[in-house]
């Protein structure tokens, strides 16, 4: 749904393994973790795996990946890459192993903007994402010190980017975001939020051009970055004042709109704006030359687009089962109402909005993903995964939805020489699923084990552990 709630050479061996206090040896989780955790050990090898690295390269068999603490030791074939004697020997054979899954626009909040710190860190987890950006924060304290218990390993979940409160202008909109009232608000709050730690700022629909060019400016100054969710300004507009990334794709970008006012985010519906709206257009392809000449980035968000078209949402019972009572009842409404639905004309905009992002990236744009957990049945771990199903319907091959939703994500947030693909000396943050996400996309659900910094996680135990807890804590 748009504005309202709203993606080689082979290491066949190493001489020697990485050391130090925490590769060396396991690390001593307290009861609390231990319980979320079925893998534990100075060295794992997963045998017999089928590898989709991250890099867009064509899925691999019979692969051997040794970990050891928390960094991947060696990548490569089965035949090739010793397994050491002291290894813990997981046999990965029937098995696809993948990057874990970098969100790069996911909440911690769900439904009226109520942080979830409990169920969505261990949601998140559970369906194989190690890494997330919050693109846009109710309480950015509660997820700095989230932050850093997670980082500590005093509780699981991912690693977390933590964005700052919401740049927002006056006007209509959640009244959890403070309306800034011009340029120097915006540079102050900027200021404010980056000394206590954030990396990350998101703009949105209501702000001023004059206000984004002063929270551009100010967030540069401070070796910080900004993104936006736009409306009020237009895509080119922000590219021009220096916006380092763009989230949700075509469905936010209103400069296509004849009657568009500087600064002023128009009321009018999807179908006013993109209805008769050529993605093959010049004017449409201007902005996708525009971004990409300047390196603007993107977030592909299309789950959460997807539920303006109910008819083809998928009903999801792992969502009824996260979700508490009240919120399950209505999201089996929601499913419900899908089956009657007459939504062709927004099911036709969608297709325009995938058209976007596939001509964005052949056309050489950096494109990442995120779920946008915020709503009916949109919510954290398993809108990520329905993207990469998305992304596939959208015309990308598995290999690239992957590595959109991996590296793709790592090279955005700044961190590809960490994270993001499989390839030694990375840390070992990867996911083993049951069965083959390339024939069946929907395999991708079928999380067998994530491992994060080394440590190889449940996600059953994840899920039960905030089974009903969605949408209240």
């Amino acid at each position: 749904m748009r504005r309202a709630i709203v993606t080689a050479a082979v290491a066949l061996a190493v001489a020697a393994y990485p050391s130090g206090p925490l590769l060396a040896q396991a690390r001593h989780l307290d009861s609390a973790m231990q319980q979320y955790v079925r893998v534990d050990a100075p060295v794992v090898a997963l045998t017999h795996a089928r590898l989709i690295d991250g890099t867009g390269g064509p899925a691999r068999d019979d692969q051997t990946i040794i970990l050891r603490g928390e960094t991947i030791a060696a990548v490569g074939p089965a035949v090739s890459v010793t397994v050491p004697a002291d290894a813990r020997v997981v046999d990965a054979a029937g098995k696809t192993v993948i990057p874990g899954i970098i969100g790069l626009h996911d909440h911690m909040y769900y439904g009226g903007m109520k942080f979830m710190g409990v169920s969505y860190p261990r949601l998140f987890l559970s369906a194989g994402v190690t890494t997330i950006r919050t693109t846009g924060s109710v309480d950015a304290y509660q997820e700095l010190n989230l932050k850093r218990r997670i980082d500590s390993l005093e509780l699981p979940g991912p690693e977390i980017v933590v964005t700052g409160p919401y740049l927002q202008g006056p006007g209509p909109g959640p009244g959890a975001m403070h309306p800034l009232s011009g340029p120097d608000d915006a540079r102050r709050m900027v200021r404010y939020w980056a000394e206590e730690g954030v990396t990350w700022f998101k703009a949105y629909t209501q702000i001023s051009r004059a206000e984004l060019a002063a929270a551009i400016d100010e967030a540069h100054r401070h070796g910080v970055k900004v993104t936006a969710h736009l409306c009020s300004v237009g895509f080119r507009e922000a590219v021009d004042l220096g916006i380092d990334q763009l989230e949700h794709g075509l469905l936010t970008n209103t400069e296509y709109y004849s009657g568009k006012q500087p600064d002023v985010c128009p009321t009018v519906g999807d179908s006013a704006i993109y209805g008769a709206l050529d993605i093959e257009s010049p004017e449409v392809q201007r902005t996708i030359h525009e971004m990409v000449k300047h390196h603007v980035g993107m977030t592909s968000t299309l789950d959460v687009f997807e539920l303006s078209t109910p008819s083809r949402v998928p009903e999801d019972q792992r969502v009824l089962d996260a979700l508490y009572p009240a919120a399950a009842t209505q999201v089996a409404k929601y499913y419900e109402s899908g089956k009657t639905a007459h939504d062709s004309l927004h099911i036709a905009v969608f297709r325009k909005a995938m058209q976007f992002e596939r001509d964005f990236v052949n056309a050489g744009g950096l494109l990442g993903a995120g779920a946008d957990p915020c709503c009916l049945s949109a919510i954290a771990g398993y809108g990520d995964q329905r993207n990469y199903e998305l992304l596939v319907e959208a015309g990308f091959t598995p290999e690239q939805a992957i590595q959109i939703m991996t590296a793709n994500g790592a090279k955005i947030l700044g961190f590809d020489k960490r994270v993001g693909t499989i390839k030694p000396g990375m840390q070992a943050d990867l996911v083993v699923l049951d069965g083959d996400p390339v024939r069946t996309p929907r395999d991708i659900r079928n999380v067998d084990i994530v491992f994060r910094r080394g440590i190889g996680f449940d996600p059953t135990a994840l899920r039960e552990s905030i089974r009903g807890l969605v949408g209240l804590r």
